[in-house]
């Protein structure tokens, strides 16, 4: 059977008509005049949200990221406060009511970023420990007098309970061919991450006896864990903190950390310190404290001539960098230490400047 040809006027008529007709659709579509997508906008600025309609409507609802913004009649433009949004990308959508039930739904986004300058806080040392150079500390947890470690490399990691008075490990859980990474205690439980298997364990706090490892259904590498007694932050090395149930330890939400110049990356063992986190930056020697509410970076120091690594016994050649910081709830005591350091520390933080903004 031959294939009938068809004439390139017949082509040039069905593109055209194929044409206008998309074009009718883009116009039947209502369409964000306010904020473009992608716009950049500074925590605590005005945004101006407005639509363009095919149809007049009842209403029309604003959201950002799922949340009830702001109502507005038609077209006209409404101004949102960002004062109370998280850092990052947010959705912003508007759902078009017309004859009292929902007709259409659109969306933009913006970037929200934060222009406040940290703080910038001085430290003094009040102490040192020791510390078994064994660790390739991963995370550090300070409970009931002693210090709670997971300490990685495939093959070598373990959970371990340690005296601080003399360093020496007290008890210690070997982690079978899994990379140990951050962990925290949730009660009676230490919950703890394995880098790149995307694997969680939980141990019995008096005993480190595992009592279940499973798969999250989320994939992604495990970096560091801390918690305020109500929800668990976890860490992945970017600039995002993820929240967990401290129950079922599933997923609810996330922030996204920003300081004046961008996303903060690299987040890795973390600590809840009355109201903010603290994250170590991995491969450096700053720690910054974070607002978990917003992730804004309000403060941060650094420890470089803490340890530095010509005065270490074992040199900085395999990442031995600064990571691990223990908070002592009762006494107020700040602890950190590094990875295979031999040496433990308690400092004071305290600030540069005579005005202490937004720290605790």
């Amino acid at each position: 059977m031959r294939l009938k040809l068809i004439p390139l006027s017949l082509i040039a008529i069905l593109t055209l008509s194929y044409c206008k007709n998309d074009k009718k659709i883009t116009e039947e579509t209502s369409a964000f005049v306010s904020p473009q997508a992608g716009k950049t906008i500074n925590l605590g600025d005005t945004v101006n949200l407005q639509v363009k309609l095919t149809d007049k409507a009842d209403s029309v609802v604003y959201y950002a990221d799922g949340e009830r913004l702001l109502n507005a009649a038609g077209e006209k433009a409404v101004s949102m406060q960002t004062h109370d949004l998280q850092l990052g990308i947010k959705a912003i959508t508007a759902k078009i009511y017309r004859n009292g039930s929902e007709q259409e739904e659109i969306s933009t986004n913006i970037v929200v970023k934060s222009q406040l300058v940290p703080q910038k806080l001085n430290y003094t040392l009040v102490q040192e420990f020791k510390h078994d150079t064994s660790s390739y500390t991963q995370g550090l947890e300070f409970h009931n007098g002693f210090f709670y470690e997971s300490d990685g490399y495939a093959g070598e990691s373990s959970i371990r309970k340690v005296d601080p008075a003399t360093g020496k490990v007290i008890q210690l859980t070997p982690v079978d061919k899994f990379f140990a990474e951050g962990l925290t205690i949730v009660g009676d439980k230490v919950l703890m991450l394995t880098y790149t298997e995307n694997v969680m364990m939980e141990y019995d706090l008096k005993t480190l006896k595992l009592l279940r490892q499973w798969t999250p259904p989320y994939n992604r590498q495990g970096w560091g864990l801390c918690n305020d007694g109500k929800k668990i932050y976890n860490s992945n090395g970017s600039n995002t903190i993820f929240i967990l149930n401290k129950d079922t330890y599933m997923q609810e939400s996330y922030i996204e950390v920003y300081d004046n110049n961008g996303p903060v990356h690299e987040l890795n063992e973390l600590e809840y310190i009355d109201g903010r986190i603290y994250a170590n930056i991995y491969d450096s020697t700053r720690i910054v404290i974070i607002n978990p509410a917003n992730g804004q970076v309000t403060a941060e120091f650094d420890l470089a001539d803490l340890y530095p690594d010509a005065s270490r016994a074992m040199k900085d050649i395999d990442g031995y960098v600064l990571n691990g910081i223990a908070w002592d709830s009762s006494d107020k005591r700040l602890f950190v230490t590094g990875k295979k350091w031999d040496k433990l520390f308690q400092i004071k933080l305290s600030p540069q400047t005579s005005t202490l903004h937004s720290l605790y």
